[in-house]
């Protein structure tokens, strides 16, 4: 089985956000789609290992910020290469209260849902949810899980729905790659030459997790 064919399904790129115990959480996912339209229903898949899980299952509802082409990258890494159980994702974006619900103001929408099911894999939730808010932020194109890995040049977290662990490929030059999220650095700038503060585009990392390679 080839599973590079998954790959020719269309993503989008979002944050799944919900309560814990009044504080604002959440996770970056990317199986998100409409079920039906009357009522509006969205399906979303998220890890069990993933803490924004546990936190829907207590409080019956998420919220969706759709992510777009200009939203700030960082937030994908915060939202996905972090735990919430020990980070307040939340403190390092700017965030909104819409529908009751946290969600990303650097977003392009949001969808707040009511859960009204789920279905259990091995690995996943699938939370069925009623639609009970929704709008535009702002004008831009949504995020596709394509652009955000062949132009931002991210990975997928290992608790993604789409993740494939992919083959490393003969080094043909020296890279310095992202230990956490697998981002490899094509600057103009000499990778040695970048400031001590640098920091990875995607997860937020320090420059001291980047390896080198080839």
């Amino acid at each position: 089985m080839n599973k590079n064919a998954f790959r020719q399904l269309s993503y989008g790129v979002y944050v799944v956000s919900t309560w814990d115990n009044g504080r604002a959480t959440g996770c970056t996912a990317n199986s998100a789609m409409q079920i039906t339209s009357d009522p509006a229903t969205i399906a979303v898949s998220i890890n069990h290992d993933n803490y924004t899980n546990q936190c829907i299952q207590d409080t019956g509802r998420f919220a969706i910020s759709i992510l777009g082409e200009h939203s700030d990258p960082g937030i994908i890494g915060t939202f996905g290469f972090k735990s919430g159980r020990d980070n307040n994702k939340f403190d390092e974006v700017e965030s909104l209260v819409k529908g009751y619900m946290p969600v990303v103001a650097d977003a392009c929408a949001y969808i707040v849902c009511e859960v009204v099911d789920k279905m259990e894999t091995s690995t996943h939730t699938v939370f069925l949810g009623k639609v009970v808010d929704a709008d535009v932020l702002k004008q831009d194109d949504a995020m596709t899980y394509a652009y955000y890995h062949n132009v931002i040049k991210g990975k997928s977290p290992k608790n993604a729905p789409t993740y494939i662990a992919e083959e490393q490929p003969a080094a043909t030059g020296t890279k310095y790659v992202c230990g956490v999220c697998g981002y490899e650095y094509d600057g103009e700038v000499p990778f040695e030459e970048l400031p001590d503060d640098y920091t990875c585009p995607v997860c937020k990392q320090p420059k001291s997790v980047f390896v080198k390679k080839g």
